[in-house]
């Protein structure tokens, strides 16, 4: 069971600096819509996300949110 969720948790890592609204959304948790759109919206303005805790940089993203997250996401 441990060699499957890891093979599931690789497969559903979400690249910060390349996922679009709709993966951010539909992969991370407690992220609607607004919250995806403004990762990308930071994104473009600030060029590549450089680690996992720049995130919270973004408006509407705490810590708690990125805890909840951290393990799905990855930087590329």
């Amino acid at each position: 069971i441990t060699t499957q969720m890891t093979q599931s948790e690789q497969s559903t890592k979400v690249n910060l600096n390349a996922a679009d609204a709709e993966t951010l959304r539909r992969d991370l948790f407690g992220i609607g819509a607004a919250k995806a759109n403004a990762i990308i919206a930071y994104r473009e303005g600030n060029g590549p996300f450089m680690a996992v805790d720049e995130l919270l940089e973004v408006k509407g993203i705490g810590k708690a949110l990125l805890e909840k997250n951290r393990d799905r996401l990855e930087i590329k």
